[in-house]
């Protein structure tokens, strides 16, 4: 008697269970099915399901609540993002800053660089033109010294360019014209003239 009552309760049990999936099917798979429907409804009809959803639990005293909460929340969350937008705009113009000074500085170093060599530049300039102008003055001169030796008796002007070292004689003979060269060298010691004409011939080739 026992057993047979205890697969009566089994038996019951397993009738409750099957009940209950037959109205779990009953009830959730119709429920989808309407839901599923209505969203495209909504859809074709243009309606946007997901602002009205928002729009409906808004007035769900819970959910206002919540986003109430939430919208109080945003400018809290705007005003430290715009904070720190803030504070990394001011760094990179600080960072803008920076090099603008550093390149200022290089511009300024080489307009100096510039500035110098330009006057080092003027400088020289000025220093070539006197050296021109003093060999011009030179030239000058030596022409002026060349022509006395060739007014003078050529008896006088042989002892004189003898007692000159044999650079400056050679150089004065060398410029002397032709005719007034042969009377000064005889006017010299056979040894003077064949030193002297020797060095000239030298000076030619």
């Amino acid at each position: 008697m026992r057993k047979k009552s205890e697969s009566n309760g089994l038996e019951e049990l397993e009738e409750n269970k099957i009940n209950k999936f037959q109205w779990f099917l009953v009830i959730f798979i119709p429920l989808n099915f309407a839901v599923i429907v209505a969203l495209i409804v909504f859809t074709v009809a243009g309606v946007n399901v997901v602002e009205k959803a928002k729009e409906m639990s808004a007035k769900i005293p819970f959910i206002e609540s919540d986003q109430k909460d939430e919208e109080k929340g945003k400018p809290a969350k705007n005003e430290e993002k715009a904070s720190m937008k803030l504070e990394k705009l001011e760094n990179e113009i600080e960072n803008k800053e920076k090099e603008i000074e550093k390149l200022e500085g290089i511009i300024d170093t080489r307009d100096k660089a510039i500035a110098k060599a330009v006057a080092e530049k003027q400088q020289l300039q000025t220093e070539m033109n006197q050296l021109k102008d003093s060999q011009k003055s030179s030239k000058q001169a030596f022409k002026d010294i060349i022509r006395t030796y060739e007014t003078m008796a050529p008896k006088k002007a042989a002892p004189i360019i003898i007692e000159m070292n044999d650079e400056d004689a050679v150089e004065i003979l060398s410029s002397m014209k032709a005719a007034t060269l042969a009377k000064v060298l005889e006017q010299m010691t056979t040894a003077d003239a064949a030193r002297l004409t020797k060095k000239l011939t030298e000076q030619s080739s």
